[in-house]
This record gives structure tokens, sequence and C-alpha cells, in this order.
């Protein structure tokens, strides 16, 4: 990240006292501009607010004003993808914070947090992609340079159902139990509703709204019981709702085989979005604590798709914003 302020030069003058107010403002909403989000506007009315009125005279305009605050960003955005500044790759204390870097990926993390990670049986997983860099937000990556050094043997894994997601955890951790999200199953299932023009049935017409809710509540039988308990609920659903019947068997049930006594393998096996055995053991059945703490991130970060260096200030202020509240 390049910040472009003025620095003194040599004079064969006497110095113009009324200029070092307006270098100071110039220099003010560049660095403000290089570090915050907020708009144009807004950084230099607030400049402004404190500026001398005895050096106002001298001001350059407005609009002159906002070319530097949109030049400066344009410095900044025309590098995004370059290697971050040495403060970014440290804490306020000095610690080591960029733990993994590569072409792909950034790991901003302590050797401390992956000691606690490690010690964590139950993880929880989580993907935001409007605070990631504007790029292939469709590759999903794990950081195996992290996790191969040391011996971390979770027992599950909860994700949402993103199939780079689903392939991620199975190449890396084969022999651990991957779980889905109920909340993220729910969610699937809602926006097949939306799709499929059902959404006013399903607020107005009470009996198609149970049945929904008792397709839902699969998640919750016996693994055993779901192409079962599926069928005893798939009759009783009305001939308008026949296309969202056969979606839902196609992708979490599976379809009848047609020479064969079962089921075709659907989309998303059973295992991965039945939730009974979590209910037994009273365990979390959804990531929604994970991705309230990304919705508050992303309040904080305020616009989509960041630049990096902007994205690792948010992370690193959030950082020690936690270590200082223990």
């Amino acid at each position: 990240m390049n910040l472009i302020l003025s620095e003194p030069t040599a004079h064969c003058h006497a110095s113009n006292l009324s200029d070092l107010p307006i270098i100071k403002l110039q220099n003010e909403i560049k660095a403000c501009a290089a570090t915050t989000d907020e708009a144009s506007s807004s950084i230099l009315y607030s400049a402004l607010r404190s500026f001398s009125l005895s050096a106002a005279v001298a001001l350059p305009r407005n609009e002159t004003l906002m070319r530097t605050i949109r030049r400066q960003r344009t410095v900044i955005s025309s590098d995004s993808t370059s290697q971050l500044l040495a403060s970014l790759k440290k804490t306020d204390h000095g610690e080591d914070f960029l733990l993994y870097e590569s072409d792909e990926l950034m790991s901003f993390t302590m050797k401390a947090n992956l000691s606690v990670l490690k010690n964590c049986k139950h993880w929880f997983a989580d993907g935001t992609f409007k605070m990631s860099i504007k790029c292939n937000l469709s590759k999903v990556n794990l950081w195996p340079a992290d996790l191969e050094e040391d011996d971390f043997e979770p027992i599950l894994i909860l994700t949402d159902f993103e199939p780079g997601t689903i392939k991620s955890v199975q190449s890396m951790f084969h022999e651990v139990l991957h779980k889905g999200c109920l909340f993220y199953f729910s969610q699937c299932i809602w926006r097949q509703i939306q799709s499929r023009g059902l959404s006013t049935k399903y607020q107005d017409d009470e009996h198609f709204h149970l049945n929904v809710k008792k397709l839902i509540s699969l998640a919750f039988v016996l693994l055993v019981d779901v192409v079962k308990s599926f069928d005893l609920i798939a009759e009783n659903f009305d001939d308008d709702a026949e296309d969202f019947i056969d979606y839902f068997e196609k992708v979490w049930i599976g379809e009848p085989k047609q020479r064969e006594i079962g089921q075709k393998k659907p989309q998303f096996e059973h295992a991965l979005w039945n939730l009974y055995d979590r209910v037994v053991s009273d365990l979390p059945r959804s990531n929604n604590s994970v991705e309230g703490w990304h919705n508050a991130f992303a309040n904080r970060v305020s616009i989509t798709h960041p630049s990096i260096p902007k994205l690792a200030v948010k992370i690193q202020n959030r950082y020690c914003s936690n270590s200082t509240r223990g």
C-alpha cells in the first residue's frame, strides 16, 4: 500500500506559513483515504471542520481536494494484490500475524490460536464471500500448510452445503465426521420454494406450510428411517408441489432405482444433513454463531470486496480488540 504524503523540500526562499495548514489538511485527507472506507465527501468535510479560518482564503476548491482523495485511493487499489506492508503482518505487540501466504490465500492468525484450534474437537466453519477480495470467489481453500504441520484431529466439522467446501473438508479430513448446518439445510429448501413460485402458498396454505416443516424435520429422525419417513410425508403434498417434491427427493433423499430396490445416490448423503446423533448428544446443530460473527465483521468493514490492505487492517483491528478484552 503506497501512501503519498507531502514532505519538506529544500527552499531557496522564505517559507509561506499560510501553506502549512493546507499541507496538513492534504496529508490528513490522504491518510484517511488510505485507511478508512468513508465516502470522499465525508472525509473532506470532517477535515474542514477543524481547519483554520484564517487560512481558508488560500484553500483549494472542494473539487480539487476531492480529486486528491480519489487519486490516493486509486494508488492503493491499483496495488491491491501486492505484498502487505510489514506493519500489517504483525500485531500491535510485534507478534507474527500473517501466518501463511501464497498467491491464492492469506491466513491471519497467531500460533497460539492454532493451539486453541488443536484442542477443539468440534469445528464450525462458515464463509463470507462479500468480504473476500474480488477474484475467483468460487474457489474454496483450506490452508494445508498450517494444518499439516501439527496433528489436528477434530472429531467433527460443521459447514454449509457448498460443493467446494464439502470437497475441501473431505479431501483434508477424510476420516473426520462431516455434518451440514441445519440452518443452511432449511435455507436450501426455502430457496427452492421461492424459485418455484411457492412462497405465497407457503404463507397462506397451512397444510403445505406444515408439510414443508415436516421435510425439514427429517434431519431429526433416525438415519435408517429417513427414506420411509420421506415417503409418508411426500404423499401428503398436493399435485402443484410435485416439482418441489421431485427436487427434494433427487437432492436430499435419492430417486428410486427403476430396476432394483432402493434409491439412487442423492446429491447430499443422508449422513451429511441428518442430525439425529447430535440432538441425542446435545451438540450444536448449526454454525449460526460463526455466521453471526461474520455478519458483525462485515458491518465493520462496511464495503464488499475490499482491497487486501484495507481488509488486513480490519482483521488486525478486530484481533487486537479481542485480545484487549481477553
